[in-house]
């Protein structure tokens, strides 16, 4: 199964769409800001996109701020990362997704990617295809998942 994985477009779209269409993916995960980029995503690339709704979508009622899913055999929390302030610390975040008992933790949030395996757990935040914060590298991820999962971080 291959996931792309953003975040943070915050009504910039066309950028990640020209990027997604050019490659096969069985699934997206937008991880919240805004959620009705999510919904155009859908639309115009037609391909199922999971939503999460982010601390800019507050206004919205569709769309849940946390999910855990299941992909492959691999467990999946997927979160905007707002509600456990990740922009400071992914403690909160650690003891969430060991409470879930999770493989995979995915949020957004801070703008900037981050790809790493903490005791067990792969901690993956794609960045922001249209607004990044500490660079000038736009990116999205990858999860490609067979009987491991293999994430990276893209740069558009």
């Amino acid at each position: 199964m291959r996931i792309a994985v953003i975040s943070d477009t915050h009504r910039i779209t066309s950028n990640i769409i020209e990027e997604l269409k050019e490659k096969p993916f069985d699934l997206i995960i937008h991880l919240g800001d805004f959620i009705k980029d999510a919904e155009k995503i859908e639309e115009i690339l037609e391909t199922e996109v999971i939503k999460i709704k982010g601390n800019s979508d507050f206004r919205e009622f569709d769309g849940d701020e946390e999910l855990v899913k299941t992909f492959g055999n691999k467990k999946f929390l997927l979160t905007h990362g707002h509600k456990y302030g990740v922009k400071y610390t992914l403690d909160n975040l650690y003891y969430r997704a060991k409470e879930l008992e999770v493989d995979v933790v995915l949020f957004g949030h801070t703008h900037n990617s981050f790809n790493e395996n903490f005791e067990g757990v792969i901690f993956f935040n794609p960045g922001s295809p249209s607004n990044p914060r500490g660079s000038y590298d736009k990116t999205y991820g990858i999860i490609e998942i067979d009987d491991f999962i293999d994430s990276k971080i893209i740069h558009i």
